[in-house]
């Protein structure tokens, strides 16, 4: 599996690339996929960042793992493909979108209109093996996930970074408020969502913010 990543992130990443911990992160990928079924497709690991280049990002949102059912991931966060039923959490966002915006509840759970606007749709680890949740885990992903958020982060700035649960909140402890703007809320999932996600205004936060910084608004119609 050679490492084929869109060009800027390629320039920003490349010391990642030669550290021992990737190395053997592609390995263990390259062995997994060999043998038993992974998703997303592997032409789709980097998705997240093919989609939205370094230099384009304008919103952050994290999620954790890739979703592990036939036919769902495609290497964006929360996203499915065209035709697949939508997740409970992205059933939550949709709803707190219509709640905001008023919005209908779209017909497709696909995300890359978003990505290709300047959203990065980044999951902590980028590949999972089928029905097993969390199996791609404490393997390398999260160490080059978190480099580019930090990257992201120093070199960026006026970057909305939507962090929903306790995992992705972590992260703000490498990300300076005083450059960018950082919205916490519970995660999107039946568990948490009625506890603070519904209600949050991230999405027209985020907008707020970036027309205050003379950038382009999201269009989160999907």
């Amino acid at each position: 599996m050679d490492v084929k990543i869109e060009q800027s992130w390629k320039n920003v990443l490349q010391s990642e690339f030669s550290k021992s911990y990737f190395e053997k992160l592609v390995e263990f990928v390259k062995t997994e996929y060999q043998k038993t079924l992974i998703f997303p497709p592997a032409r789709l690991i980097f998705n997240a960042f093919d989609t939205c280049p370094f230099d384009k990002v304008k919103v952050v949102i994290l999620g954790q793992d890739p979703y592990h059912g036939e036919g769902q991931a495609h290497g964006l966060c929360f996203s499915v493909n065209d035709g697949i039923a939508l997740p409970p959490s992205l059933i939550n966002i949709f709803k707190e979108i219509e709640r905001d915006y008023g919005q209908p509840m779209p017909q497709t759970g696909n995300l890359q209109k978003w990505a290709e606007q300047g959203v990065l749709l980044l999951n902590a680890t980028l590949t999972v093996r089928a029905h097993l949740a969390g199996s791609h885990q404490g393997r390398g992903w999260e160490t080059f996930t978190d480099a580019a958020i930090k990257l992201l982060a120093e070199q960026r700035s006026n970057i909305v970074f939507m962090l929903w649960g306790n995992y992705a909140q972590q992260k703000s402890a490498f990300i300076s408020s005083d450059k960018h703007l950082i919205l916490k809320a519970p995660h999107p999932s039946p568990l948490s969502a009625y506890r603070g996600f519904i209600g949050c205004g991230h999405f027209s936060a985020a907008n707020n913010y970036l027309a205050e910084h003379g950038i382009e608004k999201i269009e989160w119609k999907n």
